[in-house]
């Protein structure tokens, strides 16, 4: 807000400047077209004037003009009028009526100065005006370059054989909604700046620190990518997807690219923001949609949106509660919502994968990146990314990380306690690049953006709970969970049975079979680069909006339920 602010102000100063010289330009003009209309008394002022200021004369005023004299005042200027009932007083002759070539010349002559004058400041007007708008735009666009740039709305077609599922018609919501709040990415977070976060479009920064690590000619598919910038992405791609239509009678599905995630994300940090704050942004987005025809048409259940949160963080009941209360708002009711977690019972949420690093540019970065994590040597049978929640009592992480330290070398461990695994670091992925398996325990839900980032290295996830995978990301995994990966009921750890025994069973061509399954699947769990998708190849975001038109020409038909 510093710099917008700051041009703001500098705006409204040179503003103020140009009111006050026009306001002067004008009293001069007044002044001028006076002394022209009254001629003799000007010059009786002026006379009186040079009198009372000459060194070598120094008379008394007339006695006889002093009962005729008033003092007219007009801003900054006093000047001295006689009555219009007296006579006026000249030395001089008085002056033709008739004004000859050479007296026209004169008077030109005259006010010619006053004239230049009047341009000339007028001129500094149009000067400063096209300075202020300058310097306004250049830093603006100095600001902006860092976040994350809405493309220009093009008009896409794809014929009905390219989108037998339906077309989808995007909403031009107000700013507010979402480009503000990225032009405010300094104030999302109260212990820093989100900026570079959110740029290339909701990809971030790209990965520089993983030379070595993997395949140089697919450097430039890696970003230190946020897990909550999906709604960012989806927009961006929803704006050049093939399958989009500006005609929105034609349309089969309504897209709002409203960031609620973002919206929200900036008043869970501290108690200085109340429930209403914390909701604001969702009540005004729906207030707005309904206003739409095309909401009434079907009462929102053609409607679809970007959640880039787990559900969670959307579904307060109560005022002191965490998060906003979104999703509980009547107005949402009947719209499907992607989130990078479900609420397994809710049928309007669809659990999509959360970003991670990896955003191939064309189908031939996928087949070189399953290629390299195929053959990669895996010198450990199984690893742990992660930290202990200290807090919780009989903490499973803090035995996950003791069963590894136990493993007698089968077990590798990143331990994220503290920023030890914020982007920017490249031990996460070499840890999964490196073990035949990989640990995922819930997170501080019941998902964590680890089970992409270990799936798309080529590890086997090993998973605890049905609700972080299998009942939330249907869309994106295989149908047959002992296919990709190994399921251990938590109970069973908490009660003592040893983790590397499990995986230890796995013979060979059982891992083989589980790890092709896992190569298999990478595109359906990656965001692309382009805009535009992966000619030939569906990525996350194809595999999602294709789901949602899907399951909207289900609702259409007769006997629908869910």
């Amino acid at each position: 807000m510093g710099v917008i602010s700051s041009n703001c102000e500098l705006e409204a100063f040179i503003f103020n400047l140009i009111k006050l010289k026009v306001s002067y330009v004008i009293i001069l003009w007044a002044e001028a077209d006076k002394r022209k209309r009254h001629p003799i008394s000007s010059q009786a002022s002026t006379n009186n004037s040079q009198l009372s200021h000459s060194p070598s004369l120094s008379l008394p005023r007339p006695a006889a003009l002093k009962p005729h004299l008033t003092r007219r005042k007009t801003p900054k200027f006093t000047t001295l009028m006689l009555s219009p009932s007296d006579k006026p007083i000249s030395p001089r002759k008085p002056q033709k009526t008739v004004l000859d070539r050479k007296n026209s010349f004169n008077s030109l002559k005259h006010h010619l100065p006053r004239t230049w004058l009047i341009f000339i400041v007028f001129f500094l007007q149009i000067l400063l005006l096209i300075f202020a708008r300058n310097f306004h735009i250049s830093t603006v666009a100095t600001r902006r370059q860092h976040l994350p740039q809405s493309p220009a709305i093009a008009a896409v077609h794809g014929d009905n054989s390219e989108c037998p599922s339906g077309k989808v018609f995007v909403y031009d919501l107000p700013p507010y909604f979402n480009a503000e709040l990225l032009e405010n990415c300094h104030e999302l977070n109260p212990w820093g700046s989100r900026c570079d976060t959110y740029s290339n479009d909701g990809l971030g920064r790209r990965a520089t620190k993983l030379a070595g690590v993997i395949p140089e000619s697919l450097a430039g598919a890696w970003f230190w990518t946020d897990q909550f910038a999906s709604e960012i992405i989806y927009h961006h791609r929803m704006l050049n997807y093939r399958c989009r239509t500006l005609d929105a009678e034609s349309a089969t599905a309504y897209y709002i690219p409203f960031y609620a995630g973002i919206a929200v994300g900036k008043y869970l940090w501290t108690n200085n923001y109340t429930a209403a704050d914390r909701d604001r942004h969702c009540n005004m987005m729906i207030k707005w949609v309904h206003d739409q025809p095309y909401w009434k048409k079907s009462d929102g259940w053609d409607h679809f949106i970007t959640m880039g949160r787990i559900t969670w963080d959307f579904r307060r009941s109560k005022e002191e509660g965490w998060g906003s209360r979104c999703i509980y708002l009547p107005g949402m009711r009947n719209i499907t919502r992607l989130l990078i977690e479900r609420n397994s019972w809710d049928y309007f949420d669809v659990g999509v994968p959360y970003p991670t690093g990896f955003h191939p540019t064309s189908p031939s970065d996928v087949t070189t990146w399953q290629d390299f994590v195929r053959t990669r040597a895996r010198t450990t049978l199984f690893c742990f990314a992660g930290a202990t929640r200290g807090l919780i009592k009989n903490d499973f992480r803090g035995l996950l990380l003791n069963q590894c330290y136990n493993s007698s070398g089968s077990c590798r461990v990143v331990d994220c306690g503290g920023s030890k695994c914020s982007n920017g670091t490249s031990l996460i992925l070499e840890s999964f690049l490196g073990s035949g398996f990989c640990l995922q325990p819930r997170g501080d839900s019941f998902t964590r953006r680890s089970i992409f980032d270990c799936m798309i290295a080529g590890s086997i996830p090993v998973f605890f709970w049905n609700r972080t995978a299998y009942s939330q990301y249907e869309w994106f995994l295989p149908g047959r969970p002992e296919s990709y990966s190994v399921f251990i009921d938590k109970k069973e750890v908490l009660n003592g049975k040893s983790i590397k025994g499990v995986l230890e069973k796995f013979n060979k061509d059982e891992v083989r079979k589980m790890r092709e399954k896992v190569i298999e699947y990478i595109p359906r769990i990656v965001y692309a680069k382009p805009h535009e998708g992966l000619e030939g190849m569906k990525d996350a975001f194809d595999v999602a909006v294709e789901g949602v038109l899907n399951r909207i020409k289900d609702q259409e038909q007769e006997g629908f339920k869910w």
